[in-house]
């Protein structure tokens, strides 16, 4: 077998944008993939950045004619209190729209065009061992082959939930994030609403720190979910009662999905959050899930993912040029910038802030530009006060909204 140049772990988003930014580099590139794909995977609503990051990568136009969804924004709800989201009214000159997608069909789409363009992938292969030296690295993987080792001069971790080398490496660390769960199923919507409230994703809060997400698909199935401190409130053998019960709660949704059919039946993840000790080491680098995952709830999972996977290639391609790459500033700290600034927005969430801004009676157009920009994954344009000032901005607005109310 040929060895490849940089071997990736992981088929997904991270795994895909960083193995096409090799091969536009011109190097070989190996991707090892534990599933069979397709395979379900959550994480079905993409932000506007996400186009930006398609493009660069050469994958855009392969998405494109898959005809997915589109998303022009989001509807937030509480009780009868509404707050829209569009994503042609932004501060940032970006995308407008995005794609709610299926993501057992978007991941196999990214890896059939990468393979299109050059790539081998190993499906229902795993990594059970890795070992670095001064100029390469060797993983062991293993099949229905049997078991192998791969020589490469770098490794790109992609790997997601599976998160392989923080396991092999013992980077994994404990999340700042509190311990949450979420249950979640796709359902047929005979009674999908005409107007764009049928193709429109929908947040719905149900308690301060229990909300529920809806998220129409082209193909006239719905992805429906509930999130949030729940664990504790259902088992694996009751998922579908407690969710079947949330939504009855919401009688707009309870209209919309009480006769709905699984089409995919419930499931849970639990104590999602993760973080690693570090992101990069000598000849590898993580990407995506296996560095941090925050919270669904702002849909900024793919955005990560394809963003870090993107950067990741091009570094990567840099290093094995010869060039200097300082890793700390050109990647850890342009995705912590991201990432920290989407916490920011997600421990507001959960606490209160962002509702109390969002259902606020006023809610000034220019602040809302703003905001509605952080939402479609802007979150590197630091001109955004509303990310350069992340930490303060949002508590600092919900203090003087709560004033005038």
């Amino acid at each position: 077998m040929k060895q490849p140049d940089v071997l990736v772990i992981g088929a997904g988003p991270a795994g895909t944008a960083a193995a096409s930014m090799l091969l536009s580099a011109g190097f070989d590139v190996m991707i090892v993939e534990r599933t069979k794909f397709p395979r379900f995977v959550i994480g079905e609503s993409l932000l506007p950045r996400c186009m930006d990051i398609l493009s660069e990568c050469g994958l855009l136009e392969a998405v494109t004619e898959r005809e997915f969804q589109k998303k022009f924004g989001a509807k937030f709800t509480m009780g009868d209190k509404i707050c829209d989201f569009d994503f042609s009214n932004q501060f940032t000159k970006g995308w407008n729209w995005t794609w709610q997608v299926p993501r057992a069909d978007f991941d196999k789409t990214l890896a059939d065009e990468v393979e299109r363009k050059g790539a081998r992938i190993l499906y229902e292969t795993s990594v059970t061992g890795i070992t670095f030296s001064e100029n390469e690295a060797i993983t062991d993987i293993e099949n229905t082959s049997g078991k192998q080792k791969i020589k490469s001069q770098y490794v790109v971790d992609g790997s997601g939930y599976g998160r392989v080398l923080p396991r092999l490496l013992n980077l994994d660390k404990a999340s700042m994030m509190p311990p949450r769960a979420a249950v979640f199923m796709h359902i047929t919507d005979q009674k999908r609403p005409d107007n764009i409230d049928g193709i429109r994703i929908q947040i719905a809060v149900f308690e301060q720190d229990i909300w529920g997400w809806v998220i129409p698909f082209s193909n006239r199935n719905t992805s429906v979910g509930v999130v949030g401190n729940i664990i504790g409130k259902f088992d694996k053998d009751n998922c579908a009662d407690f969710l079947r019960g949330v939504i009855n709660s919401d009688p707009v949704l309870k209209n919309r999905f009480a006769e709905s059919d699984y089409v995919l039946d419930p499931q849970a993840i639990t104590a999602y959050a993760a973080t690693v000790s570090k992101f990069y080491g000598h000849r590898f680098v993580l990407t995506g899930n296996s560095t941090e995952f925050l919270d669904p709830v702002f849909s900024s999972g793919v955005t990560f993912a394809l963003e870090s996977g993107m950067v990741a290639g091009k570094l990567v391609a840099r290093e094995l040029r010869g060039e200097k790459v300082d890793w700390e500033k050109d990647y850890v700290l342009h995705m912590k910038q991201g990432v920290d600034t989407f916490r920011s927005y997600v421990n507001g969430w959960y606490d209160g802030t962002l509702q109390k801004i969002f259902f606020a009676k006023n809610f000034e157009q220019d602040i809302k530009e703003k905001i509605c920009s952080v939402l479609a994954g802007y979150v590197w344009d630091t001109s955004n006060s509303f990310v350069s000032k992340h930490n303060t901005a949002l508590t600092s607005l919900s203090k003087v909204i709560g004033y005038y109310q």
